[in-house]
């Protein structure tokens, strides 16, 4: 039984010492890129003029919304020249996409909710999916015989897409005309407050929490940090 025991440990021992052998020390290493893999867009069938706007965590949302406005809004509610030259040198669209991973996700949805007040009648589709960034880790020291380490980690993506057109309702990820996230009017309150528009309160107040907006939020939290 002890020749058992000693035989057993043993073998344990040298897994793990030869585990902990091959592994990698990362102090050794340096980050030297990140590569973004984004999720492809989820809406087949959009006009080819459709905007799809990608969010990051640095976008500022008052740029956002002054591009989105100007493509949706026959007057920009961002009342600035440079929101009605916009406007004035492109076509009005129908329908407008935001997407969205890891850190931007939470500027995507409140860009989403401005526009959704500003612009009477929009459908919504949501999917949320996984995009993929790869990272790229060189050794410290190129004499030192370390090869470069390549790893992948799945990213939390938002995909919404407003329109003027109606929607499959029965669609997961659906929401009618009319309703708003109230996880987020906070926020969309102090947006357009910042970008020039009027918000009422009573209408903040009066709504219900999206749960697909709330799956988003929960995944997010669980992502791990660049």
């Amino acid at each position: 039984m002890n020749q058992l025991w000693s035989d057993t440990g043993r073998s344990n021992l040298s897994d793990l010492t030869a585990r902990h052998l091959k592994a990698p020390q990362m102090e050794n290493y340096s980050k030297a890129r990140t590569l973004e893999r984004p999720s492809l867009c989820p809406f087949p069938g959009l006009a080819p003029d459709t905007p799809k706007v990608r969010v990051k965590d640095g976008s500022k949302i008052r740029h956002l919304l002054r591009y989105a406005l100007s493509r949706m809004e026959a007057k920009p509610g961002v009342a600035d020249e440079a929101g009605r030259q916009e406007a004035a040198s492109r076509p009005l669209c129908r329908q407008i996409v935001f997407t969205a991973s890891a850190k931007g996700v939470s500027k995507a949805i409140t860009c989403a909710e401005i526009v959704k007040r500003r612009v009477k009648g929009l459908h919504q589709l949501t999917r949320l999916l996984y995009g993929t960034a790869v990272e790229v880790w060189e050794p410290l020291e190129p004499g030192a015989g370390l090869d470069s380490l390549t790893v992948s980690r799945n990213v939390p993506a938002i995909w919404i897409l407003l329109s003027l057109e109606p929607l499959d309702c029965s669609q997961p990820g659906y929401q009618a005309p009319g309703r708003y996230d109230a996880l987020w009017a906070q926020s969309a309150n102090r947006e357009e407050e910042a970008a020039g528009g009027r918000f009422c309160p009573d209408e903040a107040s009066a709504v219900g929490v999206d749960p697909v907006i709330s799956s988003v939020t929960s995944d997010l939290s669980a992502a791990p940090e660049d």
